[in-house]
């Protein structure tokens, strides 16, 4: 779920990986923002101490990290359901939670990728807001976000560039709930950068992830997605069909660790690395220690 890697950097980052797998049993990837960069480590770390050689190749982009699965370039990595039945596989019908695993688990079968057990965690797109703005403009939900712009309020979103283009993203929110911030108003940045821009007041409302753990430690508010317009995004391991069948064993340790990741776990892991400024490498082994899997 984040910025697509344009074409040249894909395949040169394609050709890395191709290099990688030679030296190495699994290749792990990952999309480049923080809670993937965790994931991404806590499967290596996990898989190097039960006797795998690991290539870790995070980083990338969401859908050039889906085109390295299909196309046999990495292994494993973590995605998110909503995303795949979105963005993947064109489905626009509006699906509850299981009803998303399942059809994501039975299409993406058919391209040889497995889907393992889902976690509790559910990182949906959410909009955001300063806390005190929040509460000063009377905005709790993004009906009240609309009804302020409808109103005649200019207010300026922060977004990164993918949320902005893709087919869940923002267009469709803005038909959804009757308002349009205007192009104008729509600053486009890196992720991460979203959550700086929204603290410092250079934006107004800023797309955020709902397990991040910079939304309490900035003191942001959640603007309730009351028409329901966000679908589930519950986070899982995904490997390619032929490796599991190859190394049976990832799957259960995999699925130990899914088992361990909800909401609050993950916010206070990404809070680790993003707040207090603790290593990725780190922050994975202490999560891995304190469960008992490493």
């Amino acid at each position: 779920m984040n910025i697509i890697v344009k074409s040249g950097l894909a395949a040169f980052a394609f050709a890395a990986f191709a290099t990688g797998a030679q030296a190495a049993d699994i290749v792990v990837g990952g999309k480049n923002f923080t809670e993937q960069q965790i994931l991404s480590a806590i499967t290596q770390q996990v898989l190097e101490a039960n006797g795998h050689r690991v290539d870790n190749r995070a980083g990338m982009g969401s859908a050039a990290v889906r085109q390295a699965m299909e196309n046999g370039q990495i292994d494993v990595y973590w995605e998110y359901t909503g995303t795949s039945l979105i963005t993947y596989n064109n489905i626009e019908e509006k699906l509850d939670p299981q009803q998303t695993y399942d059809t994501v688990k039975e299409l993406d079968a058919q391209k040889g990728i497995v889907w393992l057990n889902p976690s509790e965690a559910n990182n949906t797109y959410a909009l955001a807001m300063r806390a005190a703005d929040a509460s000063e403009k009377g905005i709790a939900s993004i009906s009240d976000l609309a009804g302020a712009i409808n109103g005649g309020q200019s207010l300026t979103f922060g977004s990164n560039a993918e949320f902005y283009a893709r087919p869940d993203g923002l267009k469709p929110l803005e038909t959804a709930y009757g308002f349009e911030f205007g192009r104008a108003n729509v600053k486009r940045m890196d992720t991460g950068l979203v959550y700086q821009a929204l603290r410092d007041g250079q934006v107004d409302v800023g797309l955020v992830f709902a397990t991040d753990g910079r939304i309490p430690a900035f003191d942001f508010t959640v603007l309730e997605d009351d028409q329901g317009y966000f679908p589930s995004y519950a986070l899982a391991p995904v490997i390619r069909t032929q490796v599991l069948e190859a190394n049976p064993d990832i799957g259960d340790l995999l699925n130990e660790v899914s088992a361990k990741l909800d909401d609050q776990v993950m916010a206070a892991l990404n809070a680790s690395v993003d707040v207090d400024k603790v290593s990725v490498e780190n922050a994975a082994a202490k999560f891995l220690q304190d469960n008992g899997l490493n």
